[in-house]
């Protein structure tokens, strides 16, 4: 116990990851990431020559490449801590654009399941962002110019975002009606766990943020409550995907 301890205190002293046991050079500047280690398997398919470069505690993570420049995939597990650590180790090891390839519950009726949100901000409550920022109103807000890539690439390829706010929650059973109403009433269109984290982060640590999200389910229209299956999503995560490679590779270099 006291070695683990001394190892983990050298480790943050250092800066080096202690959950993605990667090197540097197993990283590209160019991530996308996803909550679930079976669509990072997924997307994987469409990099040339992926290879695994982490599995240590379920952060599947490759790297390969997509129209010949070099990008990295990996699992940032669920909500708000998980993804922190996730995201903070990707910038230690070199990450300089971070994109979320996510699934998320539509908390307006416009929205249907597969239908494809690009927020403009992700509104919070608690968790671990507290930690980061005590006592402060901080917005988290994605990098706008990496965001209007991926809305120029959806219509480019025949997809019609939905723009708007969205809310993070670190408590996903806690999600009832009340809070449903809450956030309604404000304006908010969706709700997931980690944009705001990833969001914020990107601010502190001076990396490009933003997402893109998939519609899974309804918490308004009570047809569409059911979460969509792996089955169904895997066409949608496809064409996601597609979208966020093609930015990821043309996007201009972004610099720490």
């Amino acid at each position: 116990m006291f070695f683990t301890t001394l190892t983990l205190i050298f480790s943050v002293r250092l800066r080096q990851p202690v959950h993605l046991l990667c090197k540097k050079d197993d990283v590209a500047d160019r991530v996308i990431t996803s909550g679930d280690p079976a669509r990072i398997e997924q997307i994987s398919k469409l990099l040339s020559e992926p290879r695994l470069i982490n599995t240590n505690r379920g952060y599947l993570a490759y790297t390969g490449s997509y129209k010949g420049k070099k990008v990295t995939l990996c699992c940032h597990g669920i909500g708000g801590p998980s993804s922190a650590i996730v995201f903070e180790e990707l910038v230690l090891l070199g990450a300089r654009l971070i994109m979320r390839l996510g699934t998320a519950g539509a908390m307006s009726k416009r929205l249907k399941v597969g239908d494809f949100v690009i927020p403009t901000g992700a509104a919070y409550e608690h968790g671990s962002l507290k930690n980061y920022i005590p006592k402060l109103g901080f917005p988290a807000i994605p990098d706008i110019e990496l965001s209007s890539a991926i809305i120029r690439e959806s219509i480019k390829k025949n997809v019609l975002p939905v723009i708007g706010l969205i809310v993070s929650s670190d408590a996903f059973y806690a999600e009832d009606p009340a809070f449903v109403k809450r956030w309604v009433k404000l304006g908010v269109i969706s709700v997931e766990m980690e944009c705001a984290t990833l969001y914020t982060l990107g601010l502190l640590r001076g990396f490009k943020a933003a997402s893109l999200l998939i519609i899974t389910n309804s918490l308004v229209d009570p047809a569409q409550s059911q979460f969509a299956s792996a089955e169904i999503l895997r066409p949608y995560i496809d064409k996601a995907a597609k979208i966020l490679l093609d930015v990821a590779v043309t996007f201009p270099e972004a610099h720490k």
